[in-house]
C-alpha cells in the first residue's frame, strides 16, 4: 500500500487506536501530538506487532502558529502525504449564558481553528499529487445540539459546515473530503479530556439541576458506550478506498437513528423527547 496518512491527536483515544490499526493495515503514519512523551503508549502497542517502523512522530499543537509552521517545513521532507486525518480535539461543556467568549475562543481554537490550520498546512501537498483524502473527525454533536455542551455543538457544527465547503473546493484536484459523526463512544474525551464553563460548575448557577440531571444521563449511558475500536476500523476503511462517495459517515449506537428522527420530527416533538429523557420539566415546556 505505502500510503503516508498524518493524523492530529493521536496520543489518546480514536487518534491512538486509528494509529494503531492504520500501521498494521500498511500504511505509513505520521502521528501527531502536543507532547512527544505521550507516543510511549502507542510505541508499546506496536512493538507487540512489530509494526512500530511503519509510524513516525512528529510534535504539533494545532493552537500554536509556530508549531504549525515548524509541522509544515517538515513535510518537504516526506515523500508523499496522501491522507489527512483532523482527530485533535476536546470537549467543553457549558451553558450558553454561562459560557464566557474566552471560553468559547478555546474550544474553538483547538476543535475548529486547529483544524483548519493544520488543513491548510497539509492541503497543498496534497494538491499537487492531484490526489488523496482529509478525514474530519467530527461527533453527532455536529448535527443535533445537547443542552449544557454548546461550546463543543457549536465547534462541530462550524466543522460540518466548513467541510462541506472544502469538499465542494477541492473534489475538482481529486482530493475527497468526509465527515466521521461518531456518537458515545469509550473514549477519555467525556472524563479527562472534558471541561466545564467555570460559572457553570457553581452551586448558584441557575442550570445547576439541569447540569445535575445531563451528568446523571451520561453516567447512566456509559455501559451503552459504543466500541472505540470501531471508529478506529472506520477510519482505516475509509483510508483504504478508492474513492469516498458520501461526505458524512455516522457511526454508533443509534446515531443513525437519532439523525432520521430529528429530521422528520416537528421541532415541538423532539424538544420533549429531550426533556423527558433528562427528567426535566418546568415553565413553557406545554405550551
Amino acid at each position: 500500500m505505502n500510503k503516508t496518512a498524518i493524523i492530529t491527536g493521536a496520543s489518546s483515544g480514536f487518534g491512538l487506536l486509528a494509529t494503531v490499526e492504520l500501521a498494521r493495515n500498511g500504511f505509513s503514519v505520521i502521528a501527531t501530538m502536543r507532547n512527544l512523551q505521550s507516543k510511549d503508549t502507542i510505541i508499546k502497542l506496536c512493538k507487540q506487532e512489530a509494526i512500530t517502523s511503519k509510524i513516525s512522530f512528529l510534535q504539533l499543537d494545532v493552537t500554536d502558529q509556530k508549531s504549525i509552521n515548524h509541522f509544515a517545513s517538515q513535510l518537504s521532507q516526506i515523500p508523499s502525504v496522501d491522507i489527512l486525518i483532523n482527530n485533535a480535539g476536546f470537549a467543553f461543556g457549558g451553558f450558553c449564558e454561562e459560557t464566557s467568549i474566552s471560553e468559547y475562543n478555546e474550544q474553538f481554537d483547538t476543535n475548529f481553528f486547529g483544524l483548519i490550520r493544520v488543513t491548510q498546512a497539509v492541503l497543498p501537498y496534497i494538491r499537487k499529487q492531484q490526489s488523496g483524502k482529509i478525514i474530519n473527525i467530527s461527533s453527532i454533536s455536529g448535527k443535533i445540539g445537547f443542552p449544557g455542551l454548546s461550546p463543543y455543538v457549536a465547534s462541530k457544527h462550524a466543522l460540518e459546515g466548513w467541510s462541506e465547503c472544502l469538499r465542494l473546493e477541492v473534489k475538482p484536484f481529486g482530493i475527497d473530503v468526509a465527515l466521521i459523526e461518531p456518537g458515545s463512544f469509550q473514549t477519555n474525551i467525556w472524563t479527562k479530556g472534558k471541561r466545564i464553563a467555570e460559572n457553570s460548575l457553581l452551586d448558584k448557577s441557575p442550570y445547576s439541576f439541569y447540569m445535575k440531571a445531563i451528568e446523571k444521563e451520561l453516567e447512566s449511558g456509559k455501559e451503552n458506550y459504543g466500541n472505540p475500536q470501531d471508529v478506529a476500523r472506520l477510519i482505516v476503511d475509509l483510508c483504504s478506498r478508492k474513492a469516498l462517495t458520501k461526505l458524512r459517515y455516522p457511526i454508533g449506537k443509534g446515531v443513525k437513528l437519532s439523525l432520521f428522527l430529528k429530521n422528520i420530527f416537528p421541532w415541538k416533538v423532539w424538544e420533549r423527547i429531550f426533556y423527558k429523557r433528562l427528567n426535566i420539566g418546568g415553565n413553557g415546556f406545554d405550551n
